[in-house]
């Protein structure tokens, strides 16, 4: 399954170290004046070697498009598009063609297609997100003609954590520091701990944040694709996802009914609620307040330090994989978390009987 969404479709293409990574957007309506700058700066905040806590592969990740746009319009046809790929080190990968690294997809590609291309991981690459980044950054444009925007942050690095709603930040500052957050102090506890990470040749693991404001009440469907279903869907499909929750997610438990339900206010000719535990979605349904929602990423998992496996021909073997990988992926998967929230809105958006434009 490389095609995502029903009427705002992307179909996704390309390995890690193959040609290219690149996509055919399908659905998109004709007439959006595309801005490429807002495009190319989701894929710098995506791309590898932006600073010293991320992967030292360098690519300029520029994004050329091929068809669907004509004088800096959509045109309601195909939008395909591909990054090339620019600094592959597929040599460092060759040590490991038989090797199933720990928690890694080596061995389940193996079991369902019985071949793999390991350099780089291949399809299960998190190169592969280029395409959701640009796809997602397409959406975006079409959200913001209505007045609907998709903000993300680091919330969590390991044990660190930013301990205020959403609503106590100033999420204008999430792009100040390298690992986006958007308070000053708790990003330098953060940094701190990948870069531990780093000097010890290990990997940690975090909390993703998303926000989106003006989404109207209506989107979604009652029974099957629900938004936060969709939502869910679309954020646990992202490299290294481990969990998924909105509103008050886990910690809603912990509430009584009476404390948990949002209450309905008047609101000068219209209706809001009071609190906003379900975040935003009630019934599977957009309610017309801030949608947010947490993306739990695991610590990456290749580790620069010898580990035990086994091989294809089930023979004991210790893997010490060479390359450039990243400590942490939190600060390079905030454009993606973005991204696929956008698709699912933009989706949602186009299957409503709102105007587009």
């Amino acid at each position: 399954m490389n095609t995502f969404g029903r009427l705002f479709r992307l179909t996704s293409f390309g390995e890690s170290h193959g040609t290219g990574i690149g996509g055919i957007i399908d659905g998109c309506p004709a007439g959006l004046e595309l801005d490429i700058n807002l495009i190319q700066n989701d894929l710098a905040r995506r791309k590898p070697g932006q600073s010293e806590i991320t992967t030292q592969r360098k690519e300029l990740d520029q994004v050329e498009f091929l068809s669907g746009i004509f004088e800096g319009k959509t045109q309601g046809t195909p939008i395909a598009f591909v990054v090339w790929n620019k600094d592959q080190h597929s040599n460092d990968y060759e040590a490991l063609k038989d090797i199933f690294r720990p928690s890694h997809a080596d061995f389940t590609y193996i079991q369902k297609y019985g071949t793999r291309d390991y350099r780089g991981g291949g399809r299960s690459s998190a190169r592969e997100t280029i395409s959701r980044v640009v796809a997602g950054a397409v959406a975006k444009q079409i959200l913001a003609k209505n007045g609907i925007t998709v903000q993300a942050y680091v919330s969590q690095i390991a044990e660190i954590i930013l301990d205020k709603p959403y609503t106590e930040l100033d999420l204008s500052k999430t792009e100040k520091n390298i690992v986006r957050c958007p308070d000053a102090e708790t990003a330098k506890k953060m940094i701190t701990r990948i870069e531990t990470a780093l000097k010890n040749r290990d990997t940690v693991g975090g909390v993703i944040t998303a926000v989106a404001k003006g989404v109207p009440a209506g989107l979604g469907e009652p029974v099957f694709n629900k938004l936060h279903a969709d939502l869910g869907f679309a954020m646990l499909g992202i490299n290294a996802v481990k969990g998924f929750e909105y509103g008050s997610g886990f910690e809603g438990i912990k509430m009584s009914g009476s404390e948990h339900n949002d209450v309905f206010i008047r609101a000068g000719k219209g209706i809001r609620t009071k609190t906003n535990n379900s975040g935003g979605i009630q019934g599977g349904i957009s309610n017309g307040e801030d949608i947010y929602f947490r993306v739990a990423f695991k610590p990456v998992a290749t580790l620069l330090k010898e580990q035990q496996t086994v091989d294809r021909n089930n023979n004991e073997v210790t893997v010490n994989p060479k390359g450039r990988h990243d400590p942490c992926v939190l600060p390079r998967a905030v454009p993606v978390v973005e991204a696929m929230a956008a698709m699912v809105l933009t989706d949602h958006f186009l299957m409503s009987k709102i105007s587009v434009f």
